[in-house]
């Protein structure tokens, strides 16, 4: 069975302890940010932050300020569309792992034309994957795969504090998803698991998708 993450956006802080520790693992170099009117930092994914936390904020007609929290990342798709985009340029330059289920864009993917690699970035239905410009590669969340094939737990996974990120086999977590969805729908009623047939990193959301991020589910 594949590995899967539920991430429970009731529970996250925004302190944005896994959008570091992921930065950190990867030896991945500082960007050069500026002040835009949110504590969202950076902007969005990029080559540098393969996981950022996404903030959106909301005034309720009764005058509640309400903050969503969004840890994006790869959802590390069970039938990934950018593997199927980039094999029919380079096949390799996205590879998903049989054992584990993680989608991984390789270093083929250096050989894909920009065309064929906005291709690959404009079909996945999460807008995940970056094109770095130096290393011409795409990157993306690769699951930590060198920890988990070492028996460890994604850096994220490891750092966050709040129990908002749970990791394990899939036949495990979807039972965990289930029951801890059940708990949170006596809070917030529409809430819901995002996408959860179709991917592996598995969101709890308590409101619409629009109060996250308009890529935060596909359906």
């Amino acid at each position: 069975m594949p590995k899967t993450f539920l991430i429970d956006t009731t529970r996250c802080t925004a302190c944005r302890g896994c959008q570091l520790a992921c930065k950190e693992w990867h030896d991945l170099p500082a960007n050069e940010t500026k002040q835009r009117g949110t504590h969202q930092n950076p902007p969005d994914l990029n080559p540098n932050n393969l996981k950022i936390v996404r903030f959106r904020e909301r005034m309720k007609p009764d005058g509640t300020v309400v903050w969503n929290f969004f840890p994006d990342q790869c959802r590390h798709c069970i039938t990934p569309i950018c593997k199927d985009v980039a094999d029919m340029a380079v096949p390799g330059a996205i590879i998903k792992d049989a054992k584990t289920g993680m989608v991984i864009a390789t270093e083929k993917s250096a050989q894909l034309s920009p065309q064929d690699a906005q291709a690959v970035i404009d079909a996945c239905p999460y807008n995940i994957p970056r094109l770095d410009p130096k290393t011409k590669r795409l990157t993306k969340c690769d699951m930590c795969i060198d920890r988990v094939t070492a028996g460890m737990l994604p850096i994220c996974v490891k750092t966050c504090p709040t129990g908002t990120m749970a990791f394990g086999e899939r036949e495990e977590i979807l039972p965990m998803a289930k029951k801890r969805l059940e708990i949170v729908k006596k809070t917030f009623p529409k809430a819901f698991l995002a996408d959860v047939k179709d991917v592996s990193v598995i969101y709890l959301l308590a409101e619409e998708k629009e109060h996250y991020y308009e890529h935060a589910a596909f359906m």
